[in-house]
């Protein structure tokens, strides 16, 4: 069983930064898979980012320039360098994982945007 455990979340200003973080641990395998989604009240969850073991990362087309997935494949770790935020990106944070075929996710963090 994998647990990601995230962190960074947070109020802030529009234009402002936040970095979130997601450490994997549990399994002897590292995730194939990282990413981010984003469920803003209402909505469904969708896509933010993710990245591939081998660092082949793919972006949702409202945060390309903005956004920044990375991962520390040592430390089975996650991160994405959020910019110049608005407050459409308020939203709650899933950090999602893939180990072979299976799929977990964390507990979720808060993003507001907002002045």
């Amino acid at each position: 069983q994998v647990q990601l455990v995230e962190s960074g979340g947070g109020l802030v200003q529009p234009g402002g930064s936040l970095r979130l973080s997601c450490a994997a641990s549990g399994s002897a395998f590292r995730p194939m898979v990282m990413g981010w989604y984003r469920q803003a009240p209402g909505k469904q969850r969708d896509l933010v980012a993710l990245i591939t073991i081998g660092e082949i990362t793919t972006y949702e087309d409202s945060v390309k320039g903005r956004f920044t997935i990375s991962r520390d494949n040592a430390k089975n770790t996650v991160y994405l360098q959020m910019n110049s935020l608005r407050p459409e990106d308020t939203a709650v944070y899933y950090c999602h994982a893939r180990v072979y075929s299976a799929n977990y996710w964390g507990q979720g963090t808060q993003v507001t945007v907002s002045s």
